[in-house]
């Protein structure tokens, strides 16, 4: 007989029982590994335990009377789309929800804290993410992915504490209950005010299962500050040997979807050299005989012949798109660069909002995203991080910025609500307006049409 538990009771079970404990999430992304639990299929099994362990328990809700219900799937700005349509496959198909709406974490961000446009800031466990959204849009080009969160700061301070004579000796990384002790120490500890300086005397107490409570006191002074600052300094953690920064690409493709990315490239490219074929034959039509003549000429001939339509090619873009079209171009690529450069690196959060405001197009754009930089998570809830971010974030921007912008504003309790429920908030929100009712996919749309929908229904590029 198989017993599964879950959440907390599944994080205070005895070290001593036989369990396997599985996380099908990490790093923001689904766990998937080469170990018991690790398939696409295992991870997607454990979401739908999970899940239906709190409709069921916590909601109150039957899993026979799903076919009612509708649900928002919040899903990061850079995602797996293989996980994605693997997801909204096992909500309508298995769990049987009536229908779905697929929406990006970020923009719900703000819908729930009741913004129009901000650099949102998720400060998760395992991951942080980075995203400037603008009426409603998250920006393709300003996503950015870290992949260090919450816990790694719990892993430091541990680290720090160790040097300064931690008091409980037996303390293990690899052991829950431990971990989820340091992680009470931390957010009871831990700050970002810099006017806090010298020893402390504290005392915490321990409680396991088949054990008495102890209590332990220990001294501390500049660990509690230097623990979450490693969030700037991500050098700190020690993570190596995995990719740091995670930027958006191009998808793959999906062999269900034929009209997907790639093919409305493909097209738009043909398009595109359609027209400027004929743009061509209008600005430099060819001479009579001109390919008989052609065809007449040595290779070398030909060669020189190709370098001159090629330079025909360009002048004729110049006619045609101008000047200005060239700077477009040449600006967005060196945006492209700029952000490229920095993928796979250790960046702190700070230089991350500075990077991905700065791959902005315009300056205004840029301008709105330095003016309201908002904050989520649970990650950052130190005290002193707002004065501390808006700081780091004020003395290392652009100088050109610092005549623009008024005020760096860093939001980090919008409205007075617990940062870490802002995302479903929005979803919330986001399930009451009256423009979401063209977003839902209905299951038998989905059965009927598949991963086709979400390029229809999505209010983002599929």
């Amino acid at each position: 007989m198989i017993f599964r538990k879950v959440g907390e009771e599944a994080l205070y079970v005895n070290p001593a029982d036989c369990y396997s404990i599985h996380w099908p999430v990490c790093r923001g992304h689904l766990n998937i590994h080469s170990g018991p639990g690790g398939s696409l299929t295992a991870a997607l099994a454990d979401l739908e335990t999970i899940w239906s362990h709190a409709l069921q328990k916590l909601l109150e809700i039957p899993l026979k009377d799903l076919k009612y219900y509708r649900c928002i799937l919040l899903i990061p700005d850079i995602c797996n789309r293989q996980h994605v349509k693997e997801v909204v496959n096992m909500l309508l198909v298995k769990m049987g929800f009536s229908a779905v709406v697929v929406h990006q974490e970020s923009v719900c961000v703000t819908f729930g804290s009741g913004l129009s446009s901000a650099c949102v800031v998720d400060v998760g466990d395992q991951k942080t993410s980075v995203c400037c959204v603008e009426d409603g849009v998250s920006h393709r080009s300003s996503r950015l992915c870290l992949a260090y969160g919450g816990s790694d700061v719990t892993r430091c301070f541990f680290w720090l504490m160790q040097r300064a004579g931690f008091p409980y000796r037996e303390c293990q990384l690899s052991s829950k209950l431990d971990c989820m002790l340091l992680q009470q120490l931390k957010e009871s500890f831990c700050h970002l005010d810099q006017d806090i300086s010298g020893l402390q005397d504290h005392e915490f107490r321990t409680r396991f299962p088949d054990s008495p409570v102890l209590l332990y006191q220990l001294r501390l002074g500049d660990e509690k500050l230097q623990a979450p600052m490693a969030l700037f300094y991500p050098a700190a953690f020690g993570i190596v040997g995995q990719k740091m920064t995670s930027l958006l690409h191009r998808s793959q493709g999906d062999a269900e979807d034929p009209h997907d990315e790639h093919f409305l490239l493909t097209t738009q490219s043909k398009q595109d050299q359609s027209s400027k074929a004929t743009t061509d034959r209008k600005l430099f039509p060819k001479p009579a005989g001109f390919e008989g003549e052609s065809n007449m000429c040595d290779p070398s001939e030909k060669g020189n012949l190709t370098q001159d339509l090629d330079l025909s090619h360009a002048q004729a873009e110049c006619l045609v798109g101008g000047a200005d079209a060239e700077e477009t171009s040449s600006a967005l690529l060196s945006r492209k660069t700029a952000m490229t450069q920095f993928e796979g690196k250790a960046l702190g959060v700070d230089k991350a909002i500075l990077h991905s405001i700065d791959s902005c197009a315009s300056d205004e754009t840029k301008r709105k995203m330095y003016s309201c930089i908002l904050v989520v998570g649970g990650g950052l809830l130190f005290l002193g991080a707002q004065e501390f971010l808006q700081h780091r974030v004020l003395h290392k921007m652009p100088p050109s910025f610092r005549r623009l912008v008024e005020n760096v504003d860093v939001i980090t309790r919008p409205k007075d609500m617990d940062p870490r429920v802002i995302a479903w908030k929005g979803g919330a929100v986001l399930a009451c307006l009256d423009t979401t009712q063209e977003l839902w996919i209905h299951q038998r749309e989905w059965q009927r049409f598949g991963v086709r929908m979400l390029r229809e229904r999505a209010t983002f590029v599929w």
